[in-house]
C-alpha cells in the first residue's frame, strides 16, 4: 500500500486503510473502489492523504504508531473522558492512567527499531490521535534512551495529558486554523497548558513530573517558548522529550501551523538542536524516526522515482525502495530495488506527493 494526496485519486483505486467519519462511524471500508467524487467529502473531513493498494505498491507494509485495538480502546476512554471534562461533568481522571500503560506495554513488545508515522489521519480525530501519538513516541524515546521505568510511567501519563487544556477551549476557536485566529483566539490557544494543569493538579496519581509536561510542554530551552518562557535549567527530561514529539506531530499533521513533510520536520528538530531543543533527545530521535515512512514515492538523486519498501535499522534516512521510473520518467519493465546502505552514492532528494 501506499499513501496519495486526495487530488490524486483518479478512480477505481482500491482503498487500503478504513476511514473513519468520528470515533465510530466507517465512512468508506478497507477494500472499497474509490470514485472521484468522494474527494469533497473527504476534504470536508479535513483528510488530505488515504492509503490505496496498486501494482507498484504490492507488498508494502506501513506500520501503524499503535496496534489498532489498543487504539481504537483509547480513543474511545479519550474521548468519553474528554468529553465529560467538557461538560464538567468528569469526577476524575484516573481511567487515562490505563491508556498510558497500554502505550508503554504496546511500545515494549513492538519489534520496530525505526519509528513510522503514517501521515494520515481526520478532523475529527485530531486531539485525541494526537494525543496517543505524542505519547507512544514520548515512551519509544523514553526506552531508547533507557530511562528508568518510574520515569518512563511519568513521561507516558503527562504525554498522554499534555493537550487535555484544550477541552476547556470553545469549539469556535479550537477548530480554526493558526491563520484564520485573531490575537485574543491565539492567546487563548496558548493558554491551554494552564489549562490543562488545572485539571490534573488534584488528581492524587498523576506524578509531580507529569504534571510539569502538562504545564510546560510548550517551553524551549532557550526561553523561546511559553507560557513562562522558562530555560534549560527549569525543565526536567520528559518536558523535553515531549516537547520534541508534541513539536513533530504537529508539525507532521498541521496542527495550528502549516503542514510539513516527515523529513523537513526532522531536520528542523535536528537544526533547532541545543537552542530549542534537547541537543541529546534530538540526537536519539533523529536515528529513531524514519524519515521517508513505507509507501512513500521519493524521487533519488539520480533522478529516478521509486517508493520506499522498508527502514533499515539505525539508518532512518536510507530506506530500502522499489525504484519503478527511470530519470526520464519511463516506466521501468522491471521493478529494481535498492538497498540505500549499500548504495553509497544514491540518496533521496525529495519525497512526491
Amino acid at each position: 500500500m501506499r499513501r496519495i494526496h486526495i487530488d490524486a485519486i483518479q478512480g477505481n483505486e482500491i482503498l487500503a486503510k478504513t476511514i473513519y467519519t468520528n470515533l465510530d462511524t466507517v465512512l468508506m471500508p478497507e477494500g472499497m473502489r474509490l470514485r472521484k467524487e468522494y474527494i469533497s467529502r473527504l476534504q470536508s473531513l479535513n483528510i488530505e492523504y488515504i492509503y490505496v493498494e496498486d501494482e507498484i505498491s504490492k507488498g508494502v507494509e506501513t506500520a501503524e504508531i499503535t496496534e489498532m485495538q489498543i487504539k481504537d480502546e483509547c480513543k474511545e476512554v479519550l474521548n468519553d473522558t474528554w468529553e465529560r471534562i467538557s461538560c464538567n461533568s468528569a469526577k476524575n481522571l484516573a481511567e487515562i492512567k490505563e491508556i498510558a500503560d497500554h502505550i508503554i506495554e504496546d511500545m515494549l513488545e513492538r519489534p520496530e527499531i525505526i519509528f513510522c508515522v503514517s501521515g494520515v489521519r481526520n478532523k475529527s480525530e485530531m486531539l485525541y490521535s494526537h494525543s496517543l501519538n505524542v505519547c507512544a513516541m514520548s515512551v519509544f524515546l523514553a526506552i531508547r534512551m533507557k530511562l528508568s521505568k518510574k520515569k518512563i510511567q511519568e513521561i507516558a501519563e503527562g504525554s498522554i495529558l499534555h493537550d487535555i487544556g484544550f477541552m476547556k477551549i470553545p469549539d469556535t476557536i479550537r477548530e480554526k486554523s493558526e491563520s484564520e485566529m485573531n490575537i485574543a483566539e491565539t492567546r487563548e490557544i496558548f493558554l491551554h497548558t494552564a489549562y490543562g494543569y488545572d485539571y490534573v493538579e488534584k488528581e492524587r496519581w498523576v506524578t509531580k513530573g507529569a504534571k510539569e509536561i502538562v504545564l510546560y510542554h510548550h517551553e524551549h530551552l532557550d526561553g523561546t517558548g511559553y507560557p513562562f518562557q522558562r530555560t534549560a535549567d527549569k525543565l526536567s527530561k520528559g518536558c523535553r522529550i515531549v516537547n520534541i514529539c508534541d513539536t513533530f506531530d504537529r508539525m507532521v499533521y498541521g496542527i495550528y501551523t502549516k503542514r510539513y513533510k516527515v523529513h523537513e520536520v526532522i531536520e528542523y528538530i535536528v537544526a533547532e538542536a541545543g537552542r530549542a531543543f534537547d541537543r541529546d533527545i534530538a540526537a536519539v530521535f533523529n536515528q529513531s524516526v524514519a524519515a521517508y515512512p513505507n509507501g512513500t514515492l521519493v524521487r533519488t538523486n539520480k533522478g529516478e522515482i521509486g517508493i520506499v519498501l522498508r527502514q533499515n535499522e539505525n539508518f532512518p534516512t536510507r530506506p530500502v525502495i522499489r525504484m519503478i521510473k527511470d530519470k526520464e520518467g519511463k516506466d521501468y519493465k522491471e521493478w529494481k530495488e535498492k538497498n540505500l546502505v549499500k548504495e553509497l552514492t544514491l540518496f533521496i532528494q525529495d519525497t512526491i506527493e
